[in-house]
């Protein structure tokens, strides 16, 4: 717990209004690709059909949609952030493997490890100073 207050601490000091930007637009990014996944579910049953037999398959394809949808808008307010992103994480390193089990499309690779990048550096830096989180810890 203590790891987490020193982090919170120094997130808040080094707090930038384009780290909040770029915070939100990962959330939205998220948001929207859970929007994308839910009105074109061939499309994403297509992306893992490379998984589609291994154990937990169908449950990964149930678990995408609502993680991308809810984890983006508690990305974009800032509202426990450090566990919207840690449950993309698994996620996103799909999305990654994907690339290397199926089909190898450069851009997407890159794109993917692009945003699986952002998602780490917002589990250790947080939701930052212009957050609902930190406009709750303020209250108190």
């Amino acid at each position: 717990m203590g790891r987490i207050k020193s982090l919170n601490k120094w997130a808040n000091a080094h707090t930038y209004y384009p780290l909040d930007l770029l915070r939100i637009g990962l959330g939205v990014f998220l948001f929207v690709k859970g929007i994308n996944f839910m009105s074109d579910v061939e499309m994403l049953m297509e992306l893992f059909k490379p998984i589609q037999n291994l154990a937990g398959g169908m449950l990964a394809v149930h678990y995408v949609i609502p993680a991308h949808f809810i984890g983006g808008l508690l990305i974009v307010f800032g509202l426990l952030t450090r566990w919207a992103v840690i449950a993309q994480l698994p996620i996103l390193i799909g999305a990654v493997l994907i690339n290397f089990y199926g089909e190898m499309v450069i851009s997407n690779l890159l794109f993917s490890l692009a945003i699986l990048a952002l998602c780490i550096f917002f589990m250790f830096y947080g939701s930052g100073k212009h957050s609902v989180d930190y406009y709750l810890k303020m209250q108190k």
